[in-house]
């Protein structure tokens, strides 16, 4: 069974950097593209960034110049470093894989950013 846990949401003042985590467990023996998304109250789930096995990246427009993406495949753990957080980053953030055409969700972080 694949499991995806988040860590490290919280309360942030407009300006302030947070860090999240994706840890990746269960019986994987390739490394997956792993794909961060937030919702915020009353909007769709959006995409944020994601990263694959080559360490490419992808990001939305809205988070480029301030988030980064990087992956430890020695901890099958994604990290997403956000920088400069707007009150508008305020959502729950989720990561998500596809494995063998599974599609695997965490249970979410929620990050806030308010004054």
């Amino acid at each position: 069974q694949v499991q995806l846990v988040e860590s490290g949401g919280g309360l942030v003042q407009p300006g302030g950097s947070l860090r999240l985590s994706c840890a990746v467990s269960g019986k994987i023996s390739s490394i997956y593209p792993i794909t961060w998304y937030r919702e915020a109250p009353g909007k769709e789930r959006e995409f944020v960034a994601n990263i694959f096995s080559s360490a490419g990246t992808n990001f939305a427009d809205s988070v480029k110049g301030r988030f980064t993406i990087a992956r430890d495949n020695a901890k099958n753990t994604v990290y997403l470093q956000m920088n400069s957080l707007k009150p508008e980053d305020t959502a729950v953030y989720y990561c998500k894989t596809v494995i063998r055409g599974t599609i695997y969700w965490g249970q979410g972080t929620q990050v806030t950013v308010s004054s």
